[in-house]
Parts: C-alpha cells; structure tokens; sequence
C-alpha cells in the first residue's frame, strides 16, 4: 500500500469532519425544513405524498459521494473515467434552473451536497495525480544510472558508440537525402531547369551528383568545426541525456513536493474545525472549500508546466504559485444576482478538463521525454549480438544436423542416469529407512544368517559329548551317566571342552600312537569348531550392533543423494527466481539502499526553509519512501510492517523538520536491523 492512499483516505475523513462541523452550526440554529422529516415530503401527481425520502437530486448527489468516498470502496484512489463519470453523474446546474418550489434550507442542503462531492473528487484526482507523479518520477533513476555506467567507462561508451551506429548511420543518409533534394528543388524554383528534357538515367546522375556534393560540404563542415570522433559524441550525447532525465526527474520531484505539501492542505485540529482565529460558522466552512478550489487550480498549473524543462525548478515553483495566485476563479462565492453560475459547476468542469485532458496530455509528454532521454530500446542495445546470432545460424545448424545422432544420445543418456540416480539413491534409500523404522524383515543388516550361530553350537555340543562318551578315561574310566552327559553338555554351551583338552593333552604326549587311534586328530576338529563358534559369536556380536545402528546407516545412505536433490533444487530456484523478480536478500539490501539515499537527502538539504526540506527534496524523499514501503511489505512481519509505518508517516511528515527527520532514519536503521541484513 502506497502513503498516496493514506493520504487520500486522511484528506477524505477531513472533508468529512469539515462536513459535520458545518451541520453542526446549522442544527445549532432555529429548526430548519431540511433537518425535518416533513421537508423530504414529495407528492406525486396521483395526489399521495411519500413521507421521508429526499428529492431525487439530492439522492444522485448522495450516491455520488457516497461512490467517492474511500470507506466505501477497496480500492482508495478511483481511476480517471471512473471519476469522471461521478462528476457527470451529479450534473451540477446554475442557479437559475433550480425549481422555483425549491425552499431555501432545500438549496442549501444541495449546496453543501455540491461542495462535498467536487471536494471528494478533487481528493480523488489528487491522489491520481500523485500515483501518476510518483511512476513517472521513480524509473528516472535507473535511466540516470545507465548513462552514469555509460560516462564512467571507456569500454561502456564503446559499446553504446557500436549499438548506436546504425541510428547515426540512417540520421547522416537521411540528412543528406534531404539536402539533396532540397538543392535540387531549390534549383528548379530559381529557373535551372537543367533535368527537364533528360532521360531518367541523367536524372538520377545528376542527383547523385547533387548527394555527392552534399557528403562533400558535410565532410568539410565537419573538419572546419573541428567535429570531435564518433566515440566523444557518444560521451557528449550520453551526457546531454543524462542531464534531460535528471532535469525531468527534478521537476517531477518539485512537483510532487508542491501538491503533496500546498495540495489540499486544510490545517484542521482533532475535531474538523479550520484551526484560524476565532472564526466559525459560514467562514470556516468558505475557507475549506477556498482550500478545494486552490487545489484544483494547482494541479492543472503543474499538470501544464512540470514538463516544461527550459527553466530550472525554481522558475517553475514560481510560475505555479503565480498562476494559482492570478486564477479569477479563486474569488469568493459570487451572489446569484452578479454571476448565476455557480462555483460547483465551475469546478466540476475544470476537474473534467483535468481529467479528460490535462491528465492524458502530461502522460503522453513525459512517456516521450522518458523516452527521449532515458536508455536507447532494447532492439538498439542486443542488435550485434542478434546479428551475430543470425548469421552464425546456418552454422550451428549444420552442427546441430550433423551431430543429430549423439546429442540425442546424450539427451536419452542424461534422462537416464537423471531417473537412475533418483531411484537408486533416493527411492530405494528412502524405502530401506522407511523399512528399519517398521522393522521390516527385508530391511535388516546382517553380516551371518539368524540359524548359523545355533547349528554351529549344537554340532560343536554333539561333537564333545559323543568324544567324552567314547572316551570315558578322560572323565573318570566309568561309563558316563545321563547326568554326566548333561553336565558335560551345559558345560559345552559355556565354552568348556574339559574332556577334549584332557584326551588333546594325552595325546600330544604320544602323537604317533594318537593319531594312529584317531583322538588326537578328532580333538584337533573338534576345537577348529569351538573355533568357529568363537568366531560366529564375536561377528553375532558385530550383527547385534549394526542393528542398533541400523537406522542410522539408512539416512547415511540417504544423505548423498539428498544433498545432490537439494543442490539442484537450489540452483534452478536461484535462477528461476532471479527471472520472477527481486528475491528477500535483495530486498533487504535494496531497502538499506533506500535508507542510504533518503539520508542523503536530509543531510544535502539546506536551512534555507526554516530547517524543512524544499518541494523537489520533498519530492524526491517521497519517490524513495514510495518504493521503501512496497519492500518492507514483502520483507517485514505483520506486527513489524504496522510498527515500520509509523515510522514512515513521521518521516513523511516534513514539518518535524530535518534534524528530527534524521533522527527517524537512524531509528530505522538500529530498531529493524535484523530484517534489513
């Protein structure tokens, strides 16, 4: 939201007040018909009279202020034809047509109707007026900067001297074109009719001669004037246009600064009254509409003149002030027996003059100054690298055709390894943590199958208690008994081969005669599976652990292709968004920006005017506030964006002055530093 719909909104809620205040006085008076019900009464030709309803021209007058006012409507400032259409709508009238049943109260109450609707749509043009002021004004800085880029680099005037060339090319042709067929009509008006009776082949010989003696005086002109190289115009031409700009983006400023500061400007207090003096009443209620009046006269005084740029700003402050100052229409309210048109109808023409053609007329000049001047079109700026493109064409389209088989190769190839590497380094990960999360079965790391450990333990158990079985000496020499063997086994699952070791050591004493007898070498197959139980238990105890840490390995597995996902989604968002517009850093840098020149501002004005900006730096704080608010809406909170445009209205406010103003700034910067980094 622009501060111009805060402006008309505020100016709109005065008229209100100064409305009110007038009504106030009248119902402090003896009773009038217009305050009763009884003078709404209307009969109509069947002879009943409806009780309560007003004139039918007082209704029309109603609904267009009503359709005026900015608490009726989304949208504060109306468009152009729509305000026209309201003021139509009110056909105002002179006094002599009104109805000579019409009672005075009657009159009026239409009056102050009248006033009330041409105050609403001066608010409203006021407000168009500003919009139109501020999209104009705005650009022009980045018009300015090109040329700055332009005089601030040799290699810049250079390519601009290259981009401009064939504009220059077609100029000097057509100057001499011109010349040519000027000399030659000159020379047929004097009586040197020498082409008369020649064919068409000596015709053209003879004006080709005449262009040749043009180039010929050019060329000497230009030695003699000592015309200086194509790339020092380019420097002059550029610096010619930069000056135009900042002298259109000046009087736009002044412009602005002057309706925004002298526009209807009503120095009312809290409750609506004209804060002059003692006066009320009638008076007070004469110098708000005196303000309206002024207003209207202002715009169509600057709408005439802002693109005016022979004079500087203040020649053109001074001829606005002294317009308005001499408009004979600013007189006081004339009496019906001097003039019978009223002041209304007077200003509701002029307000459709404005609107209608004054409006229109200042769009179109400076649409064509801002063309004029600001940086040359785009078919100017990338002719060379189009023309390039062309005629380089036909080869890379032979490239392209020759190379048919392998680019599609490499787009097939790209396409797949793009679809591989997104299901198998993302799908299939996401499906294995999503799996470890359930406890999924499929989804388990294992290093040795679940039944491996258990088969292993009980060979190794049947292996022991069969050799102590069979070789009862090395339990005690008598048979084993069940219990025996039940010790023997419970001893086995606690990794005690007691009865092995024994047979293993007596053996050892007697290797021959033991592996003869085959104990020996059945011991020595009986620990290389106590071994490999050993082993199957230390790797179950490594299995046991990757299942605690199962969910972990699956968002490592994970991570790489995520992080590729996010690195690409990165890069195309930055380089798409960089299309779609300016992204939240370079807000906030574009803000601290505008902070930096809206401080510029303040600290170049001068104390002339009593410590307050002049109109054009006025403007100019205006055009940087306009563009300060639309970030902050796109960068700041909800609450913070309220509380940053308070700040901003005191800004606005140039009556606190500049010290305070700069005290404002400064506030800016410490109390949002954390949204402008």
């Amino acid at each position: 939201m622009s501060f111009v719909a805060d402006q008309v909104r505020r100016i709109d809620i005065q008229l209100d007040r100064l409305q009110l205040s007038g009504q106030s006085v009248i119902l402090s008076a003896p009773p009038s018909p217009i305050l009763t019900t009884s003078s709404f009464d209307t009969e109509h030709p069947s002879g009943e009279v409806s009780k309560g309803l007003p004139p039918p021209r007082i209704r029309e007058l109603q609904a267009a202020v009503k359709s005026l006012s900015t608490a009726s409507s989304s949208k504060p400032v109306l468009s152009s034809t729509r305000i026209q259409y309201l003021l139509e709508q009110g056909s105002f009238r002179p006094r002599e047509t009104l109805a000579s049943s019409q009672s005075e109260a009657d009159a009026s109450y239409e009056n102050e109707l009248e006033w009330l609707l041409i105050g609403k749509a001066t608010a409203q043009t006021y407000g168009l007026i500003l919009n139109i002021l501020l999209e104009q004004t705005i650009p022009l800085g980045n018009d300015i900067w090109y040329w700055e880029e332009v005089l601030g680099s040799y290699w810049y005037t250079g390519l601009y001297t290259i981009q401009t060339s064939p504009l220059r090319l077609w100029d000097w042709s057509k100057d001499i074109y011109e010349d040519a067929w000027s000399r030659l009509d000159s020379r047929t008006r004097e009586g040197v009719n020498v082409v008369t009776f020649e064919s068409l082949a000596d015709r053209w010989k003879h004006f080709y001669g005449l262009i040749k003696e043009s180039v010929r005086e050019r060329s000497l002109a230009d030695v003699q004037q000592h015309i200086m190289s194509p790339f020092a115009l380019s420097r002059a031409e550029a610096r010619k246009k930069q000056h135009g700009l900042k002298r259109l983006r000046e009087m736009s400023a002044s412009g602005l600064g002057v309706l925004m500061d002298e526009g209807l400007s009503f120095d009312t207090d809290e409750e609506g009254a004209i804060a002059r003096g003692n006066q009320a009443g009638s008076l007070d209620r004469e110098d708000w509409k005196n303000v309206v009046a002024k207003s209207v006269a202002l715009m169509e005084s600057i709408l005439r003149n802002i693109t005016t740029l022979e004079g500087g700003v203040a020649d053109f402050e001074d001829t606005i002030f002294a317009t308005v100052e001499d408009d004979h229409e600013l007189a006081q309210e004339p009496s019906s027996e001097e003039d019978p048109i009223p002041r209304p109808l007077v200003l509701s023409a002029r307000l459709r003059s404005i609107l209608s053609v004054h409006v229109p007329q200042h769009t179109a000049v400076s649409s064509y100054l801002a063309k004029e001047y600001g940086r040359p079109s785009r078919l100017t700026r990338y002719w060379l690298p189009v023309t390039a493109l062309l005629l380089s064409s036909s080869t890379l389209l032979r490239i392209f055709i020759n190379r048919k088989a392998e680019i599609i190769t490499w787009v097939r190839e790209l396409g797949t390894t793009v679809i591989d590497f997104w299901e198998n380094w993302v799908v299939e990960p996401v499906k294995k943590v999503i799996g470890t999360i359930r406890h999924d079965k499929d989804s388990e790391v294992a290093i040795m199958s679940k039944g491996s450990l258990e088969s292993d333990r009980a060979s190794l158990e049947r292996m022991v208690v069969d050799f102590a079985v069979d070789n009862p000496d090395t339990s005690g020499g008598a048979p084993l008994t069940e219990y025996q063997i039940a010790n023997v086994r419970s001893k086995v699952k606690e990794g005690d081969l007691t009865p092995v070791l024994r047979a293993y050591e007596r053996d050892l004493r007697k290797p021959f005669m033991g592996t003869v007898r085959g104990d020996l070498v059945r011991a020595l197959l009986i620990q290389v599976q106590k071994t490999k139980v050993d082993v199957e238990v230390a790797v179950g105890g490594i299995d046991a652990l990757l299942k605690s840490q199962e969910l972990v390995f699956g968002f490592v597995g994970l991570t790489p292709g995520i992080l590729v996902c996010l690195g690409v989604s990165r890069w195309l968002g930055s380089f798409f968004g960089s299309r779609r517009g300016i992204k939240q850093g370079k807000k906030q840098g574009q803000m601290i920006r505008i902070l930096r020149n809206i401080d510029r501002i303040l600290s170049a004005s001068t104390s002339a005017n009593n410590g307050m900006l002049s109109y054009k730096e006025h403007g100019l704080l205006l055009c940087e506030i306009h563009v300060l608010r639309q970030n902050a809406q796109r960068v700041l909170p909800g609450d913070i964006h309220r509380e940053f445009l308070e700040e901003v209205d005191d800004l606005v406010d140039i009556r606190m002055g500049v010290n305070r103003q700069l005290k404002v700034v400064e506030r800016m910067r410490w109390a949002y530093a954390r949204w402008l980094r």
